[in-house]
C-alpha cells in the first residue's frame, strides 16, 4: 500500500504547496481523496496513471477539495477510458455531475455514490483487495472523512504440518490455503486453524480533513497504520481553527494517539506556514511518529 500526498495546502495554493489531494495504490487499483485545482498534473508528476484510477472520494464541497475533477475527468474522456469510475461526495455534488455530458461526450460511466447530509458512517466502496468506510466529521458545512483497510489475508500454509496430518494433493493444500477445510480419502477433516499461521493485521490509511476533533475522526483512525490528518494551524491559532472548522497540529496529534495509530501526517496547512517544522514540533509533543507530509513522496504502509 503505497500513500502519495499530490496537494498539501489549504484553501489556496502556495509556490511550494498544491491544493488537497492524495493518491493511494492499493496492489493494482489506485483511488483518490480530494481533488483540489490541479490535481491531474500532480498525478502525473508523480508517476500515477489516471487510467488505474478506481474511485474519487470527495470530503467536502468546498471548491478546494473537488474544483479538479472537471479537468481530470476530461483527461480521462480524452484518452477514451472505457472501465466505470466511481465519485463519493456528498449528495449536492449530483448537479456537478449531472452538468457533464454537456461539457463533454462521456466515453466511461460515472457511479455517484451520494452521501446525504444525515449520513453518519458505514462502506461505500469495496474490492477484492480493500474496503473504503466514510464517517461523518465537524466542518462548517456537511463534510465526511474516510478509512481505506486491507481485507483480511490468511496466514502462511505450514506444509510440514499439514503433511503430518495426512495432506498430499494439490487441491487439498490450495484450498486450506484459502481457508476451506478438507476431508481426506481417509475421511479425517483438516482445518485451516490447524495448519496456517497467525493472519496478518490488515493494513489501513485513514484521510481526515476538513474538521473540528470529533468522534468521527477518532473513528477513522482507530489502529490505522496511517492517518493522514488536517493541522490547518498551530496552536497560537487554536481559537481560529475552532471557527473555521479545523484542527491544530496539536489536536491531530490527539486524535492520533487516543486512537492507537501507528503513525501521522500532518497536512492542509494554511499559507502563513512557509515551514511546517513548527507545526510538526507541537505534534510531536503529544504523538512523537508525526511527520509533516511532502509531496509527491511516497509512504510505504
Amino acid at each position: 500500500m503505497i500513500v502519495i500526498p499530490l496537494g498539501t495546502a489549504s484553501a489556496m495554493p502556495t509556490k511550494k504547496r498544491h491544493l488537497p489531494a492524495l493518491a493511494v495504490t492499493a496492489g493494482a487499483a489506485t483511488v483518490l481523496f480530494d481533488c483540489g485545482e490541479g490535481t491531474q498534473l500532480r498525478m502525473m508528476q508523480a508517476g500515477v496513471n489516471h487510467t488505474r484510477v478506481k474511485a474519487i472520494f470527495i470530503t467536502h464541497l468546498h471548491g478546494d477539495h473537488y474544483f479538479g475533477l472537471l479537468g481530470l475527468l476530461s483527461t480521462m474522456m480524452l484518452a477514451s477510458r472505457q472501465c466505470p469510475l466511481t465519485i463519493v461526495a456528498p449528495n449536492q455534488l449530483e448537479d456537478f455531475l449531472d452538468g457533464l455530458p454537456t461539457v463533454f461526450d462521456m466515453t466511461f460511466t460515472i457511479r455517484h455514490v451520494g452521501l446525504p447530509e444525515n449520513f453518519s458512517s458505514g462502506l461505500v466502496f469495496e474490492t477484492d483487495g480493500f474496503t473504503v468506510e466514510a464517517c461523518a466529521l465537524d466542518h462548517r458545512v456537511f463534510a465526511v472523512g474516510y478509512r481505506l483497510e486491507e481485507k483480511r489475508r490468511p496466514g502462511n500454509l505450514d506444509v510440514e504440518a499439514a503433511r503430518a496430518l495426512g495432506v498430499t494433493e494439490f487441491v487439498h493444500f490450495r484450498a486450506l490455503k484459502r481457508g476451506h477445510r478438507v476431508v481426506l480419502h481417509s475421511g479425517n477433516m483438516v482445518t485451516p486453524d490447524a495448519v496456517l499461521t497467525k493472519s496478518p493485521l490488515p493494513r489501513s490509511m485513514a484521510y481526515v480533513t476538513d474538521t473540528r476533533p470529533c468522534a468521527g475522526s477518532k473513528h477513522l483512525a482507530r489502529q490505522a497504520s496511517l492517518v493522514y490528518h488536517e493541522a490547518t494551524f498551530g496552536d497560537a491559532f487554536e481559537e481560529r481553527a475552532q471557527e473555521t472548522g479545523h484542527s491544530t497540529a496539536r489536536q491531530a496529534a490527539a486524535v492520533a494517539r487516543s486512537s492507537g495509530a501507528k503513525r501521522l501526517l500532518l497536512g492542509h496547512f494554511s499559507a502563513r506556514y512557509a515551514d511546517a517544522q513548527p507545526l510538526v514540533n507541537e505534534a510531536r509533543e503529544v504523538f512523537p511518529q508525526t511527520e509533516a507530509a511532502v509531496e509527491l513522496q511516497r509512504y510505504e504502509i
